[in-house]
């Protein structure tokens, strides 16, 4: 793990898809603990806030293209804010739903550059998000931040992707909504991409295992984006992209303590989680709990928590 500080960064972005609420998931990792679980475990924590959005955001001219001018100005704000972050400490970027990882992932790859090291992502999600706004058949941006950060075109408008990250730098794990063209044009870029069938098959710790290898070796940088739909919506039921038979509670703990125990991990996004679907706080709590697991919080030091 990077440094001993932890900076909170909220992203109430809400327009990567047409399904609101995710513009609530910054204070609701705030209310379920986040700050106080970092602080338990040993580490200074810095909470920076929300990021503010776009004050006036542009109508998007495009037509089927949901909210796209906004979702540059976001791209824009996020990336800086990634790049101003990164030499202070660890951040943690509270979302708002996975088009925050367009700006993200872009200042993160700045730094990594600037550092000369190379940029690692680890993409834990039941979708790879591969899509351009030329080729998504939803409209919804949240489905495009892969897309952007390895450089494909038509994303006009954006900021320039000015450091791409390297398809072969790029690992998705959870993955069980993947259409034709993505399937496709993950196997043409060369891209480490692990199926719920692969962990059905070979568990989850030996293909995460393989690219913690793959970062070590290259003396990269790592940044993971964890989106609730990554878990199985049974366990985790505040998102709207459901897709059934995700990763279960352990698979999910197990990937964040192997994590933690790489110290690679060096920056963080908390995406899709929309407190609106949620039941009584259970996915927000979920989510610190896996937080902390890629901290440092071990087995036996796990507290018990009733929902009734």
């Amino acid at each position: 793990m990077s440094g001993n500080t932890c900076i909170l960064i909220g992203a109430g972005l809400d327009c990567g898809k047409r399904r609101r609420g995710c513009s609530m998931g910054p204070e609701a990792y705030r209310v379920a603990g986040l700050a106080a679980t970092l602080a338990e475990l040993g580490w200074r924590v810095e909470d920076r806030g929300d990021v503010p959005g776009p004050k006036a955001p542009p109508p998007s001219p495009d037509g089927q293209v949901h909210a796209s001018a906004e979702t540059a100005e976001w791209t824009r704000l996020l990336a800086d804010a990634a790049r101003a972050a990164m030499p202070d400490g660890f951040p943690i970027f509270m979302g708002g739903d996975h088009a925050l990882s367009l700006g993200t992932v872009a200042g993160l790859a700045d730094h990594a550059a600037a550092r000369r090291r190379p940029l690692f992502v680890l993409w834990l999600d039941a979708h790879p998000d591969i899509h351009s706004p030329d080729t998504t058949a939803s409209g919804n941006l949240h489905g495009t931040p892969i897309g952007y950060v390895t450089g494909q075109p038509g994303f006009d408008g954006f900021p320039a992707m000015t450091h791409p990250v390297p398809p072969k730098n790029i690992c998705f794990i959870g993955l069980r909504s993947v259409d034709a063209p993505e399937r496709a044009a993950i196997q043409s870029a060369g891209m480490r991409a692990i199926d719920m069938r692969q962990i059905d098959e070979r568990g989850i710790a030996a293909p995460l295992a393989e690219f913690i290898e793959q970062v070590r070796a290259a003396n990269g940088m790592l940044h993971l984006s964890l989106d609730v739909d990554f878990l199985d919506p049974a366990i985790a039921p505040a998102v709207g992209t459901t897709v059934p038979g995700g990763t279960t509670f352990r698979e999910a703990h197990l990937a964040m303590e192997m994590l933690h125990d790489s110290k690679l991990v060096t920056s963080l996004d908390l995406v899709e989680l929309n407190p609106f679907l949620d039941e009584r706080g259970r996915t927000a709590s979920l989510m610190v709990d896996l937080t902390a697991s890629l901290f440092g919080r071990r087995v036996f030091d796990r507290p018990t928590r009733s929902f009734s």
